[in-house]
């Protein structure tokens, strides 16, 4: 059973969605049948390195709502996120464009540590609010994963990988992905959105049945 998984790392619902989705498969029977596979997805592939504002004023303007109402939304979240084992601080996140972490998980796929680098980018992100655009800040990230350091600094000052997220952005515009995350199981069933633990369970429990059938 493949499970894509269209995210993107500054969006906080995706790792709520992960920790969710993880801990449906804990509790499938079946777990040992599944592949998890990250696919590339970015909210705003114009998205600027350095952005004016912080996140409470740049979702305000984005969602053209007040910064109370945003204030209110990330309070929530980040209880959210503590449900699933989870710290964030969103009031303290610095929202940058992703194209370059992206491009580095396609690349710690390829040495075999895709998913230890989506959770420490996660981690980057919304716990140590680092930087994750910052080439210095990628390197470092990728290395105490137990990536090459000289390897992933010359891929970031290349453009590989470029093409793949591209492919996969491409693939979930086909598919009808229109926001994150979003999990795709054997190209046939999708789930939309951090879904409660029960509803992963529910959908793989379906198709593992249909599959057995």
């Amino acid at each position: 059973m493949n499970i894509e998984v269209w995210s993107d790392i500054v969006c906080p619902f995706c790792y709520i969605g992960k920790k969710r989705l993880e801990e449906a498969l804990k509790q499938f029977p079946h777990n040992e049948d599944v592949n998890v596979i990250f696919r590339s997805f970015e909210l705003n592939p114009e998205a600027p390195i350095h952005s004016e504002g912080d996140y409470v004023e740049l979702l305000a303007k984005k969602y053209n709502t007040s910064q109370e109402q945003i204030v209110k939304m990330n309070n929530q979240l980040t209880e959210q996120a503590k449900e699933v084992g989870l710290t964030y601080h969103l009031d303290q996140v610095k929202p940058t464009n992703t194209l370059d972490a992206h491009r580095l998980i396609h690349f710690a796929k390829k040495n075999g540590k895709e998913n230890e680098m989506v959770v420490r980018l996660f981690d980057a992100y919304f716990t140590e609010v680092k930087h994750i655009a910052d080439h210095s800040t990628l390197i470092q990230l990728a290395v105490e994963i137990g990536l090459n350091e000289q390897e992933v600094k010359e891929m970031l000052a290349s453009n590989l990988f470029e093409d793949v997220v591209r492919q996969e952005e491409n693939d979930a515009q086909q598919i009808g992905v229109t926001g994150v995350p979003f999990f795709v199981i054997n190209r046939k069933y999708a789930i939309s959105g951090a879904q409660p633990i029960e509803v992963f369970l529910e959908v793989l429990e379906k198709v593992k049945q249909e599959d057995s059938n």
